[in-house]
């Protein structure tokens, strides 16, 4: 891929970047797309649904327009096949909560030079944070996972497995669709109790309560019960120092059946740790919100792997949005 040529005008788009960012993060905020629905409405109408200035929610409006996410036509907007289908709260594909999850990271990423100075986080963890930010994490990761587990979960080949942990599984989105491709098989959500009433609905939802346990507990600083023989580790490496990912690996190895699977879910660095460009950044917001965390790259997982006794390691060539990747093996 050619770099990127840059120039003084391509700087300042890149400067200014986050004035769109925080156009979108409004708009999802005071539920704009929800309340236009499938109608066309003109801006004071808007207005008067969401409880706002007229002046304030035309000026958005034409901005969203002019970013491609509403029409407009004899002064009444209307939205996009995108707007309606990913930013609509009516939607089942709707990824609100996730953005505004970005959004409560945006105070954070401002004061990255800090971050950057003294090597320290300027954020709390979001597990330490207040009610409303870890539901549009938790609701966030549900949404995201929502869109990559039906593309990733097929890849694998389950025949024969009984019961699969999932470490860290958040609201239980992975295990969900485990169970769903994989009729035999049973799975164990192991995550903080403040986790619980998300991973319980979701799994409620989708009528798979008899199938999907839910486990308290913090996989950093307590160990894993029961026996498995698949173990399922998505995004949860890259918020822990090397040593704690040891550690967790070793705790989640020690749980498998021998000949069982271990499957490491993560954004994935090159070796020279420069690339791809969102794991890249992503390590940068580990800085900014946690003591350790980081991402890591493909020799430093499979290392880890190795070191707990994991063989038959394997890099799959699959790619999840975001350069997210997998790396296997087996126990």
């Amino acid at each position: 891929m050619d770099k990127q040529q840059w120039n003084p005008g391509s700087l300042l788009q890149l400067s200014g970047q986050y004035w769109a960012t925080c156009t979108l993060h409004a708009a999802v905020k005071l539920d704009v797309f929800t309340a236009i629905g499938d109608m066309q409405l003109a801006g004071d109408d808007i207005a008067q649904k969401l409880a706002v200035s007229i002046d304030g929610t035309v000026r958005l409006l034409n901005a969203l327009t002019a970013m491609g996410l509403l029409e407009k036509a004899d002064d009444k907007f209307s939205n996009t096949s995108a707007g309606i289908t990913f930013l609509s709260k009516e939607s089942p594909k709707y990824i609100g909560h996730i953005i505004t999850h970005h959004h409560h990271l945006v105070d954070s990423w401002s004061k990255l030079d800090q971050a950057v100075e003294t090597g320290t986080p300027v954020r709390a963890r979001v597990s330490d944070t207040n009610p409303e930010w870890r539901e549009s994490f938790l609701m966030g990761m549900y949404n995201l996972a929502m869109t990559i587990a039906p593309v990733l979960v097929p890849e694998f080949d389950l025949s024969g497995k009984r019961h699969l942990l999932d470490l860290g599984g958040g609201p239980g989105t992975y295990a969900i669709h485990f169970c769903m491709n994989n009729p035999g098989l049973k799975a164990t959500v192991y995550d903080l109790p403040t986790t619980r009433p998300f991973a319980e609905k979701t799994i409620e939802k989708f009528g798979l309560t008899d199938r999907i346990d839910f486990m308290d507990g913090n996989y950093v600083k307590e160990g894993v019960e029961g026996s498995y023989d698949v173990a399922w580790l998505s995004h949860i490496l890259h918020g822990e120092g090397n040593k704690d990912c040891r550690q967790i690996i070793q705790k989640a190895v020690s749980a498998i059946e021998p000949g069982g699977m271990i499957i490491i879910h993560d954004f994935i660095l090159n070796n020279t740790m420069d690339g791809p460009l969102f794991p890249a950044l992503f390590s940068l917001n580990m800085l900014l919100g946690t003591p350790d965390g980081q991402s890591y790259s493909e020799n430093q997982i499979t290392g880890m792997l190795s070191g707990s006794g994991v063989k038959d390691i394997r890099r799959l060539p699959v790619k999840g949005p975001n350069d997210s990747g997998i790396i296997t093996g087996v126990v």
